[in-house]
């Protein structure tokens, strides 16, 4: 499972309109605890470039994949490398907003690439693949088709999965509200946060 987590102090920009810095800090790092709960029982990397997301990793029992100044992408290739290299065969890339994720393992096909797209189908929330098949990641917008059509040059078996607690992330106050997440949100944040 390899996560990619950026520092908590900065993750949630578009909400910084809505949420003071703290509160922001705090949400990040509510979803990225959920993330690494759903990807148990998995050997769990997070791929970052921030002291403070690194020590939260390593004491949630992750290895740590430092990457500063690589950009998402380029942590995401060479975090999968580098499990690749320690003889996984197939990895889960997940971000780290899901607050609804659960058993992210069951993702995983064997021998298949298997894209979850966000609920709008722009971006790519989910996305499991064998390690030896040569993939580069491509997120930012219009991840989502992207990668469908590297997934689908590469010749290997691809499929798609909707999943509807996987598509949610949250980037936006519209995505607070979502009727699935303003409840789950409520206790974490409905003091500041008008749901």
């Amino acid at each position: 499972m390899l996560i990619p987590i950026k520092a908590f102090h900065a993750a949630k920009g578009r909400l910084s309109g809505w949420l003071p810095d703290p509160d922001r800090a705090r949400l990040a790092r509510w979803m990225a605890e959920r993330v690494i709960a759903a990807a148990q029982p998995l050997p769990t990397f997070i791929a970052c470039d921030d002291d403070d997301v690194a020590n939260w990793a390593e004491s949630r029992g992750a290895q740590v994949l430092w990457g500063p100044g690589m950009g998402l992408n380029g942590a995401i290739d060479q975090g999968v490398d580098r499990i690749a290299g320690e003889g996984a065969d197939h990895v889960i890339i997940s971000h780290g907003d899901l607050p609804l994720a659960e058993d992210l393992w069951r993702v995983a096909r064997p021998g298949q690439i298997v894209l979850v797209p966000d609920r709008r189908r722009d971006g790519t929330n989910v996305l499991s693949r064998p390690c030896d098949v040569v993939f580069a990641a491509s997120y930012g917008g219009g991840s989502f088709g992207s990668h469908l059509a590297a997934a689908l040059a590469t010749g290997a078996r691809v499929s798609i999965r909707i999943d509807l607690h996987l598509s949610i992330d949250i980037d936006t106050i519209d995505d607070c509200r979502h009727p699935l997440i303003a409840p789950v949100l409520r206790p974490i944040l409905g003091e500041v946060l008008p749901l």
